[in-house]
């Protein structure tokens, strides 16, 4: 009988170890982003599933007045571009690519946000084919604006 129950209360054990190692570890819930867009653009799209594919969770909101939507954000109107986000508090302007952005959730900078201006050939979204342009990311805010950096595609160079 001592065996049985040695045996009984080896394999309960072993059970009940194997689930815990089983069970899925907590992990951080996604940063939300919240991004601001025409209805009729087709690049806001492909940028925010760039967004998505790096882990972050994205909503898409149409707006019908994004002159208004970049305003009340605090854009500034030579950094402006076909979309804004709301991210952690900032606001992303344009094609930003996601290691500026992550940059910017780890240093977290007095700033409003990054910007990149227009619709710079081959930066995240914009991907049509040929060769990519090099651009310019921007840190702005009441400070005023300065580079964050240049990139290429989603690269920084």
């Amino acid at each position: 009988m001592t065996i049985k129950r040695r045996d009984f209360f080896i394999g309960a054990a072993s059970a009940a170890l194997a689930a815990v190692c089983a069970a899925p570890a907590t992990a951080e819930p996604a940063i939300r982003v919240l991004v601001h867009r025409d209805a009729t653009c087709g690049c806001c799209g492909r940028w925010a599933a760039k967004l998505k594919d790096a882990g972050f969770a994205v909503e898409v909101v149409d707006e019908p007045d994004m002159k208004a939507v970049k305003a009340r954000l605090g854009v500034p109107a030579g950094l402006t571009s076909c979309h804004t986000a709301e991210i952690e508090g900032y606001v992303v302007e344009g094609h930003t690519p996601v290691a500026a952005i992550q940059r910017l959730l780890q240093e977290k900078p007095k700033a409003a946000g990054l910007a990149t201006p227009g619709m710079p050939s081959g930066s995240p979204g914009m991907e049509m084919g040929g060769e990519a342009e090099p651009y310019e990311v921007y840190l702005f805010g009441p400070q005023g604006q300065s580079s964050y950096g240049g990139f290429k595609g989603g690269s920084a160079i």
